[in-house]
């Protein structure tokens, strides 16, 4: 295939998406989950039967999670001021990113999500919306909120809601870097202990993964962070004027590259052995000339959405031994797909009050391990046609959370893969069901 033809194939999702947007308006909608064989139903679905549960809840408010929906509803919530690479469009035009989330929540991890963008960039407002909608929720997902405002809403849930908040961009995006990264490690022959690694990018994407990669081992003193200013160090006086309001990414210049380093890229690229990127979506971001500065058979992680800071096959062609990125239509998609349906589907059926790293550390455990005696340059991390992965995850996330106590409900490890596994079934044989009958039609444009 020649540079233009891949370059076509690329560029092709996003050429007929509006397009498909707007044939379906939508693309999830609400549809009734009970019986109603006739309109005397709706005397025990509403008035006046519905007195009975509500009665029962007030006695007792955890039965919400049995006479309700909440047990298996997350609300994605954003304001719209950090999208895909897009940056802040606002809560109208990123609604159809949080639409996209909810079909992937029910989709892969059977769970029922509610898209909801706000028009307030206020964090205390954000908090205290949240706040305000969790009575109807079993757990929330932020989403696309720009930083530093996003550590202080996340941590400020976490401590102040009843269930678990999550912040999709810090802890799903570190959560399937971690697992990738761990198959492309084992990959090279290196140790994560022993690995230099150049976090290309500031924004809360990569800080919340190399806050999770330091915690699973790497040696902070060794990894280099940048920004659009450069490398972070002790030496950088901007970021330490305003430490109160850039708390993460000053404790960053204090944790990370003791040697001083200081310059851009092409300075954090040099001797190391793997370059994380979340930054801009252009290709030349990173350039070929870069990596070849970098350690014997270097891993590279290309991450920007919608369009990698380099193209694959550039990459590979200056040495690189793999190579991921965040689109599907490459090998090796870094994707936050692949864990949060399957994370959050735990989450619920234990019915955790968090998500902690150490469950975060199980699911990228389980996701690296699914690749087994497969893993290759070209596979180090499942896809998302790997239907059984999701069920796996989200039963070791399960598990963690019940052995660190954070958990309401106790589940053994078979009773907990089998409703992990019903649940993202029949979210499967639904689709398949509704489009075999037509109300979900099938488009005439195909990809």
């Amino acid at each position: 295939m020649t540079e233009d033809e891949r370059l076509r194939q690329a560029q092709r999702p996003q050429q007929i998406s509006s397009e498909l947007h707007r044939y379906y308006r939508g693309k999830m909608e609400t549809v009734p989950k009970c019986a109603v064989r006739k309109l005397d139903d709706f005397s025990i679905w509403y008035s006046p039967g519905v007195a009975a549960p509500c009665s029962d809840i007030q006695e007792n408010p955890q039965l919400v999670y049995d006479y309700t929906s909440k047990w298996n509803t997350v609300a994605v919530i954003s304001d719209g001021s950090r999208v895909l690479g897009l940056g802040d469009i606002g809560p109208k035009a990123g609604l159809p990113v949080m639409e996209g989330k909810a079909l992937l929540y029910k989709y892969l991890g059977g769970v029922d999500a509610v898209p909801i963008t706000l028009d307030t960039k206020d964090p205390d407002e954000i908090i205290r919306t949240v706040l305000l909608l969790q009575p109807a929720f079993g757990g929330v997902n932020l989403e696309d909120i720009e930083q530093p405002k996003c550590f202080r809403i996340l941590d400020t849930l976490r401590r102040e809601a009843e269930i678990p908040v999550w912040h999709d961009d810090q802890q799903g995006t570190a959560t399937v870097t971690l697992a990738a990264l761990l198959n492309a490690l084992e990959l090279t022959g290196r140790r994560i202990e022993d690995s230099r690694i150049a976090f290309i990018g500031s924004g809360a994407s990569n800080v919340a993964c190399a806050r999770l990669i330091f915690g699973r081992g790497a040696n902070p003193g060794a990894c280099y962070m940048v920004d659009s200013r450069g490398i972070l160090g002790k030496h950088r006086d901007d970021i330490g004027a305003r430490r109160d309001e850039f708390a993460e990414k000053w404790r960053l210049c204090e944790l990370t590259n003791a040697a001083g380093r200081e310059g851009g890229i092409p300075e954090a690229l040099r001797d190391v052995d793997v370059v994380i990127s979340l930054s801009r979506p252009e290709p030349g971001t990173i350039r070929p000339e870069w990596i070849r500065t970098m350690r014997k058979d270097p891993v590279v992680f290309a991450c920007a959405n919608p369009t990698p800071e380099i193209w694959p096959w550039d990459a590979t062609e200056a040495g690189a031994a793999v190579v991921a990125t965040g689109r599907s239509d490459f090998p090796n998609q870094v994707n936050n797909s692949l864990c949060f349906p399957a994370i959050f589907r735990g989450a619920l059926d234990v019915r955790a009050t968090t998500i902690t790293d150490e469950m975060c550390f199980a699911a990228a455990d389980a996701l690296a391990g699914a690749v087994g005696e497969s893993l290759s340059a070209e596979f180090i991390i499942p896809t998302m046609e790997a239907r059984g992965v999701f069920p796996n995850v989200a039963t070791e996330v399960g598990i963690r959370a019940q052995e660190q106590g954070v958990a309401q409900l106790s589940v053994d490890r078979e009773t907990l893969l089998r409703s992990a596994t019903a649940s993202i079934e029949r979210s499967h044989r639904l689709t398949e069901l509704m489009m075999e009958s037509g109300l979900i039609a099938r488009p005439e444009v195909e990809l």
